[in-house]
């Protein structure tokens, strides 16, 4: 399959951004850093992580990013996570999440919007 290749710069960018999640989870319990900046983070973590293996305009995966988190937070909505019975599983409730936000699609359109300042490809889609 062409469009499938590993990235390796791709890689250690996602490796970075996911020890920073990581952290953030782990070691921050505020009312900014993890509710906000963690927010807008695992929005950069997805998009690298995906450009990692797949070689696609890199505007229609920060659009598929953008489209997952926004889809990730409304299974919060939907409690999707006592639908699937793994509300008593740590690591569900941290990767699905428990609760919906509208502070959190925010923070996902932040992240989608930075991520155009980061990338130099989507950078690219404004100088042309």
């Amino acid at each position: 399959m062409k469009f499938l290749r590993f990235n390796r710069k791709c890689f250690f960018i996602a490796l970075i951004l996911f020890v920073a999640e990581a952290l953030i989870a782990l070691y921050v319990h505020d009312d900014f850093i993890r509710p906000f900046v963690g927010d807008v983070i695992v929005v950069w973590f997805i998009y690298y992580a995906i450009k990692m293996f797949v070689d696609i305009k890199s505007l229609y995966i920060a659009i598929f990013t953008l489209l997952f988190a926004f889809g990730v937070e409304t299974a919060q909505y939907f409690q999707l996570i006592n639908i699937l019975g793994l509300q008593n599983k740590k690591w569900a409730r941290i990767v699905i999440g428990t609760s919906f936000s509208w502070w959190d699609m925010l923070c996902y359109v932040v992240g989608f919007i930075v991520l155009f300042l980061l990338d130099k490809e989507l950078r690219k889609l404004f100088n042309d």
